[in-house]
Protein backbone atom coordinates (compact mmCIF):
# COMPACT_ATOMS: atom_id res chain seq x y z
CA UNK A 1 0.00 0.00 0.00
CA UNK A 2 0.94 3.59 -0.79
CA UNK A 3 1.63 6.38 1.99
CA UNK A 4 -1.23 8.61 2.59
CA UNK A 5 -1.17 11.52 0.20
CA UNK A 6 0.52 9.84 -2.20
CA UNK A 7 -0.52 10.96 -6.22
CA UNK A 8 0.25 7.81 -8.80
CA UNK A 9 1.92 10.27 -12.28
CA UNK A 10 -0.33 9.99 -14.36
CA UNK A 11 -0.07 7.09 -17.33
CA UNK A 12 2.17 8.33 -20.73
CA UNK A 13 0.45 5.52 -22.65
CA UNK A 14 4.04 4.17 -24.07
CA UNK A 15 4.85 0.60 -23.75
CA UNK A 16 8.18 0.75 -21.85
CA UNK A 17 8.84 3.15 -18.60
CA UNK A 18 8.37 3.54 -15.64
CA UNK A 19 4.45 4.83 -15.79
CA UNK A 20 3.84 2.42 -19.25
CA UNK A 21 0.51 1.00 -20.30
CA UNK A 22 -2.58 2.00 -21.78
CA UNK A 23 -4.54 5.39 -20.74
CA UNK A 24 -7.60 4.60 -19.10
CA UNK A 25 -10.45 6.84 -17.12
CA UNK A 26 -10.55 6.37 -13.58
CA UNK A 27 -13.69 5.18 -11.97
CA UNK A 28 -14.71 6.78 -8.48
CA UNK A 29 -15.28 3.56 -6.54
CA UNK A 30 -17.86 3.56 -3.42
CA UNK A 31 -15.73 3.05 -0.69
CA UNK A 32 -15.61 -0.26 1.04
CA UNK A 33 -17.07 -1.22 4.57
CA UNK A 34 -13.70 -2.65 5.32
CA UNK A 35 -11.82 0.43 5.47
CA UNK A 36 -14.54 1.71 7.98
CA UNK A 37 -12.95 -0.90 10.89
CA UNK A 38 -11.76 0.08 13.81
CA UNK A 39 -13.32 3.44 13.80
CA UNK A 40 -15.35 4.41 17.09
CA UNK A 41 -19.26 4.97 16.19
CA UNK A 42 -21.44 7.59 18.33
CA UNK A 43 -23.05 4.60 19.62
CA UNK A 44 -20.02 2.66 21.09
CA UNK A 45 -18.16 6.23 22.15
CA UNK A 46 -21.69 7.30 23.95
CA UNK A 47 -21.69 3.51 25.47
CA UNK A 48 -17.92 3.62 26.69
CA UNK A 49 -18.32 6.89 28.35
CA UNK A 50 -21.54 5.74 30.48
CA UNK A 51 -19.26 2.71 31.16
CA UNK A 52 -16.69 4.75 32.27
CA UNK A 53 -18.45 6.89 34.93
CA UNK A 54 -20.10 3.92 36.29
CA UNK A 55 -17.05 1.51 36.89
CA UNK A 56 -14.31 4.02 37.06
CA UNK A 57 -10.91 3.15 36.19
CA UNK A 58 -8.99 -0.64 37.05
CA UNK A 59 -6.44 -0.60 39.78
CA UNK A 60 -3.76 -0.62 36.71
CA UNK A 61 -5.01 2.44 35.38
CA UNK A 62 -5.41 4.56 39.30
CA UNK A 63 -1.58 3.47 39.61
CA UNK A 64 -0.91 5.02 36.32
CA UNK A 65 -2.54 8.05 37.49
CA UNK A 66 -0.57 8.00 40.36
CA UNK A 67 2.33 8.35 38.72
CA UNK A 68 0.70 10.70 36.07
CA UNK A 69 0.09 12.91 38.34
CA UNK A 70 3.69 12.90 40.23
CA UNK A 71 4.79 14.67 36.96
CA UNK A 72 8.19 13.95 36.24
CA UNK A 73 9.84 12.36 33.17
CA UNK A 74 10.72 9.34 35.04
CA UNK A 75 7.60 8.45 36.33
CA UNK A 76 5.83 9.20 32.78
CA UNK A 77 7.89 6.43 31.53
CA UNK A 78 7.10 4.31 34.93
CA UNK A 79 3.39 4.77 33.81
CA UNK A 80 3.83 3.53 29.96
CA UNK A 81 6.05 0.94 31.40
CA UNK A 82 3.49 -0.65 33.49
CA UNK A 83 0.87 0.18 30.50
CA UNK A 84 3.03 -2.10 28.62
CA UNK A 85 3.09 -5.15 31.04
CA UNK A 86 -0.55 -5.11 31.52
CA UNK A 87 -1.62 -4.62 27.71
CA UNK A 88 0.43 -6.25 25.92
CA UNK A 89 2.10 -4.11 23.36
CA UNK A 90 4.12 -0.42 22.59
CA UNK A 91 1.39 1.53 20.80
CA UNK A 92 -1.17 0.01 23.14
CA UNK A 93 0.93 1.30 26.10
CA UNK A 94 1.45 4.84 24.59
CA UNK A 95 -2.03 4.88 24.18
CA UNK A 96 -3.45 4.33 27.71
CA UNK A 97 -0.67 6.51 28.63
CA UNK A 98 -2.27 9.44 26.72
CA UNK A 99 -5.88 8.37 28.19
CA UNK A 100 -4.97 8.68 31.61
CA UNK A 101 -3.10 12.16 30.80
CA UNK A 102 -6.36 13.05 29.13
CA UNK A 103 -8.25 11.69 32.67
CA UNK A 104 -5.72 13.83 35.15
CA UNK A 105 -5.90 16.63 32.90
CA UNK A 106 -9.90 16.68 32.67
CA UNK A 107 -9.93 16.32 36.62
CA UNK A 108 -7.45 18.70 37.06
CA UNK A 109 -10.07 21.20 35.07
CA UNK A 110 -12.93 20.33 37.21
CA UNK A 111 -11.34 20.87 40.41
Amino acid sequence: MAKPGYVKPEVTGLAAGLNKGFIVTKRAMKQKPSLRRGRKGERVGLVREVVREVVGFAPYERRMIELIKIGSASTFKRSLKLAKKRLGTHRRGKKKRDEMSEAVAAMRRKA
